[in-house]
């Protein structure tokens, strides 16, 4: 089957309008975002959301009955590449992190009675969420090992655990729980999710935690990363979102495609560092001679050039592949991409900071963000190492140990079976004769 990434003259003129009013409208929103409290943001957004529903971009990712465009992976990959050049540009399209990844959720295992509280409302712009999963004493690379419990009780469930690293809960409306509800089931039927009100009684939101990304000053404006504790939290039984035991596979419908989502952005925040580059080797002139005419230079533009065309090829590959084979063929090709593009955005962002010297480990421009953005995609969405793991255990299931051990290649053996072959040909050809 041929690859086609290919898209409409309709879809590439909308392309074409993003990419100049992210550059236009949004990138400024970056150097004033700093002196905004949450709602400054909030009204800052307005706005830019409005044109962005006229266009009919509004939440891209979900089915038209939601009030989205029912994009496929490769359409929202393209989008994505555009909106990842600024982390305020997601915001002004309707499908950032985590509201995004919770509004799939809640279409995919809703109730219509969980649409109509927390869906549309999440889509209007009118409630935010958290997903709340990874916990400080359990493994985020095995979430099989989870603590958090939910235990029934008459009518309802009762919560209790520790998380954290749960985005946005700080300034959320509620909050999408994993929580163990059958420690005895088979490890990844032991888990369910469900939808707690941030204002339950016994949700603690305990703190922001600091990190790279989003150091301490950052806090009491914007939402950070909580850790929250849940003690003898009460939720109703309409709470369970899906089956009782589904919640991996709930998770899984959310996180592949949002990992092509990722990567595709990290493709836009390459893309922008690269041309900070490429515009820094014309102007600079060190040593009697601008940068661009150092090879150390040229080779880095080349070697970035090289690995964010073989990166955005591998992700429009596992968007199409997701598009026409589904989720679960595209595994593979998911994982390559996750961990192989965090590299390459790691890679372009430390050349062109390097590039600019002083200037670039400097605020006056966003490499330094960039750059800390950039380590964290390597943990994030489950670690590279895990990854990489995964990605090794499919290829070799395609393969065998050799008869005896001797290596396939092994000349001495392949010279000795193609002088019996020969011998066997030659006494045919005799007795023929």
């Amino acid at each position: 089957m041929a690859w086609d990434f290919s898209t409409d003259p309709e879809f590439a003129e909308q392309l074409a309008w993003m990419r100049d009013f992210v550059r236009d409208e949004i990138w400024p929103l970056e150097t004033i975002a700093g002196e905004l409290d949450q709602a400054g943001l909030d009204r800052a957004y307005e706005p830019l959301q409005a044109r962005v529903k006229e266009r009919g971009l509004w939440a891209a990712h979900l089915s038209p009955e939601l009030g989205g465009q029912g994009f496929g992976q490769v359409k929202l990959g393209l989008m994505h590449e555009i909106l990842g050049s600024s982390p305020f540009a997601p915001n002004a399209f309707g499908n950032q992190a985590p509201d995004s990844g919770n509004s799939e959720i809640l279409a995919l295992a809703g109730t219509p009675e969980q649409k109509e509280r927390y869906l549309h409302p999440l889509l209007a712009g009118d409630l935010k969420s958290s997903f709340s999963m990874t916990e400080p004493d359990t493994p985020g690379s095995d979430p099989t090992q989870l603590r958090t419990r939910a235990v029934r009780d008459r009518d309802g469930w009762v919560i209790d655990g520790l998380k954290w690293f749960s985005s946005n809960a700080s300034i959320a409306d509620f909050l999408i729980v994993m929580a163990v509800t059958d420690p005895d089931a088979r490890p990844h039927q032991r888990a369910s999710m469900f939808v707690v009100d941030v204002d339950t009684p016994g949700v603690e939101i305990l703190r922001d935690v600091p990190t790279m990304g989003h150091p301490q000053e950052h806090f009491g404006r914007l939402g950070g990363h909580a850790e929250i504790r849940y003690t003898g939290v009460r939720v109703p039984a309409g709470a369970l979102l899906g089956g009782e035991g589904e919640g991996f596979l709930i998770a899984q419908h959310r996180l592949v495609p949002g990992r092509i989502h990722h990567c595709m952005r990290w493709l836009g925040v390459s893309r922008r560092a690269f041309d900070m580059l490429c515009e820094r080797s014309l102007y600079r002139r060190p040593h009697g001679g601008p940068l661009a005419d150092k090879q150390t230079v040229q080779n880095w533009i080349a070697d970035s050039a090289a690995q964010m065309q073989a990166a955005r090829l591998m992700t429009l590959h596992a968007a199409w592949v997701m598009d026409t084979e589904g989720a679960g063929a595209a595994r593979q090709d998911v994982a390559l991409i996750k961990f192989f593009g965090a590299q390459v955005l790691h890679d372009v962002i430390d050349r062109a900071l390097q590039a600019h010297g002083a200037l670039g480990y400097s605020t006056d421009l966003p490499l330094e963000s960039m750059y800390r953005f950039a380590r964290a995609a390597r943990i994030y969405d489950g670690p590279d190492e895990v990854h990489r793991q995964s990605v090794a255990r499919q290829i070799l299931r395609g393969y065998e140990a050799p008869a005896g051990g001797v290596p396939t290649e092994h000349v001495p053996t392949r010279r000795a079976a193609a002088r019996d072959r020969f011998a066997e040909l030659l006494e045919a050809v005799t007795a023929d004769d």
